[in-house]
């Protein structure tokens, strides 16, 4: 299913483009149609393809008047708030690190970023306490998801 595949993904990719809040509403069959295929590799690709670790959510209503409704999150996002919850009220100094890090490593964080909130944490030493550190942290990877 390679190269049709392919072509129904970029096909759905395009209109996700064209719209500015990145919701698309299609219909299966009018996309089958246009694409000379079967609705069922329409779902195929949708399944496949569109996964929330890809960054989208799909919805999905079969029938006549069905439609497929995709939605692209901001995978940065997800992974700086998911980051941000896994912080405890209170976390040691090497426990910040380790996130940055973890961020850096996966390249959520340049070294830039990084280097620059490891310095800030340790150069701030004892004059914060944990969970001050720990809420200062959590705003700044909340502010990062207003870079996409």
């Amino acid at each position: 299913m390679g190269n049709l595949a392919d072509a129904i993904e970029n096909f759905i990719l395009s209109r996700l483009a064209d719209e500015e809040k990145q919701v698309a509403v299609l219909r299966r069959n009018e996309m089958a149609d246009e694409l000379n295929c079967a609705p069922s590799q329409i779902s195929y690709v949708l399944s496949t393809r569109f996964t929330v670790e890809r960054g989208f959510i799909v919805e999905s209503r079969r029938g006549s008047g069905g439609f497929v409704r995709i939605v692209r999150i901001p995978v940065r996002q997800i992974v700086y708030e998911d980051a941000a919850r896994q912080l405890g009220e209170v976390a040691r100094a090497d426990e910040l690190e380790r996130t940055i890090e973890r961020l850096r490593m996966y390249g959520m964080l340049s070294d830039r970023e990084a280097g620059i909130m490891q310095h800030f944490f340790q150069a701030s030493g004892d004059r914060l306490d944990a969970a001050e550190k720990v809420r200062i942290l959590r705003s700044l990877l909340r502010r990062l998801t207003d870079f996409e």
